[in-house]
């Protein structure tokens, strides 16, 4: 038998759209301090944005998903505020 592997709840449209980035490879964690960072990856972009198109989430239109996946992914640095120059 297989099982489908149940993703988080999530709380809030930024928490999908953040989740969705993740999953795409669009953005990635600072090992140290957690901060989400852009990896620049024009191919995990388009990812995040055809699961945005394709999957929203329930009672949200396609465009207000793509929409927040953009709004998201603008709001993010490829450095983490914390780390030294050069980290």
């Amino acid at each position: 038998m297989l099982i489908k592997e149940r993703r988080p709840a999530i709380r809030t449209l930024r928490g999908w759209a953040l989740a969705v980035l993740q999953e795409a490879g669009a953005i990635h964690e600072c090992e140290e301090h957690g901060w989400a960072r852009d990896r620049a990856d024009p191919h995990a972009r388009d990812r995040a944005f055809d699961i945005a198109r394709q999957a929203p989430p329930f009672g949200v239109s396609p465009e207000e998903a793509v929409a927040e996946v953009g709004d998201v992914l603008g709001s993010i640095g490829d450095t983490c505020p914390e780390c030294l120059p050069g980290h």
